[in-house]
């Protein structure tokens, strides 16, 4: 049997004076959310361009985001087994 699920990940960006911060909340289809964070600092000397503070927080939010999945499945498989669980990147 073939079960197909989606679950979606928003991303959220504020930007001001040099600093883009992110917050990236994945939604399972359940109750529980998971959440990441990320920021970006412009360095003084260059050039002001938001696009790339953008990405720089969010891929550090969707990063921070990965590492809490993974620690939330190696906490239900510990649930489940009762042994110590590591999930490898």
């Amino acid at each position: 049997m073939i079960i197909e699920k989606t679950w979606t990940v928003d991303v959220f960006l504020t930007e001001g004076e040099g600093l883009t911060r992110a917050e990236a909340v994945l939604h399972c289809g359940t109750d529980r959310e998971l959440r990441g964070a990320g920021h970006a600092r412009r360095n003084p000397d260059d050039r002001e361009i938001p696009a790339i503070g953008d990405e720089v927080a969010a891929s550090r939010a969707l990063a921070d985001l990965a590492r809490a999945l993974r620690s939330t499945a190696a906490g239900d498989i510990e649930d489940v087994t009762g042994a110590h669980a590591h999930v490898h990147p």
